[in-house]
């Protein structure tokens, strides 16, 4: 009887192990039409950029249109959000952002980056 509690339990504890990630878990954002700057990509920057890359800081201003256009079209904003955690250089620097976010910015470069 004991030989089955146990293996029942084992049983279970297996089950009961899957492996998600906050990406997985997360829904995919879908773009019904053309990608912009205000409906699309704004709340990402705000969310996620602009608390260490403010008009008045060191860093990469990212407050407006034209400077988040500007450093998706040097290259520098792609490259930084899309390295893997612990990579040096990755942006934000609490982590990577959910593959829906970044696939929002690069549909948005896809779509020619409108603003409005």
């Amino acid at each position: 009887m004991k030989k089955y509690i146990y293996l029942s339990i084992i049983i279970l504890s297996l089950y009961g192990c899957e492996s998600n990630t906050y990406e997985s878990l997360e829904e995919p954002t879908v773009i019904v039409d053309k990608a912009t700057y205000t409906k699309n990509v704004k709340s990402i920057i705000d969310q996620n950029c602009i608390g260490c890359h403010p008009s008045s800081g060191q860093l990469i201003p990212l407050e407006t249109y034209d400077q988040v256009k500007d450093a998706l079209l040097n290259g520098e904003l792609l490259d930084r959000i899309q390295r893997q955690n612990g990579a040096a250089g990755i942006m934000p620097r609490s982590g990577r952002m959910p593959q829906n976010k970044i696939n929002t910015i690069l549909q948005w470069n896809t779509d020619g980056l409108l603003e409005n």
